[in-house]
């Protein structure tokens, strides 16, 4: 193998790992837009609600069955994002664990896998946003 070839090789790892930072960058700015959408549209939610005091649910439930679909949409992009990165996220202790491995290490649990057929539920008490700093954390039992 030439030097020529060696620093091909070389070129050709520096252009693909530029490729993953921008991807990554590109899915960060996704999320970020689709998290601040979310906080509109809680706020949209509130102010309809307070002017006409929950007589129109149907258009209540419009922008909660929106603010349902972004947090898909965000769920999806940070799985990706992850295997951008190399790892899976363990849903029970929050474990960064290699791709590869279908069970978390730390405490067993499956690993989610876009492939899934539940991949795309939610959690019930999922309503918060990383931008907002949990502010939307929907725990009933929780006293604030």
């Amino acid at each position: 193998m030439g030097i020529l070839d060696k620093f091909n090789d070389a070129s050709r790892g520096v252009s693909e790992k530029a490729k993953s930072i921008s991807e990554a960058n590109n899915l960060k700015r996704k999320i970020l837009y689709e998290e601040e959408r979310i906080v509109e549209i809680f706020t949209d939610i509130g102010k309809k609600y307070y002017k006409e005091h929950g007589e129109d649910v149907e258009a209540l439930k419009v922008l909660c069955d929106d603010i349902d679909t972004r947090r898909r949409r965000i769920k999806k992009m940070r799985y990706e994002l992850n295997g951008i990165r190399g790892y899976k996220v363990c849903p029970k202790c929050d474990a960064e664990v290699n791709e590869r491995f279908q069970f978390c290490g730390r405490c067993g649990a499956r690993l989610p896998d876009i492939e899934d057929e539940d991949f795309m539920s939610l959690e019930p008490n999922d309503y918060y946003t990383e931008s907002s700093n949990n502010f939307f954390n929907a725990d009933p039992n929780k006293n604030y």
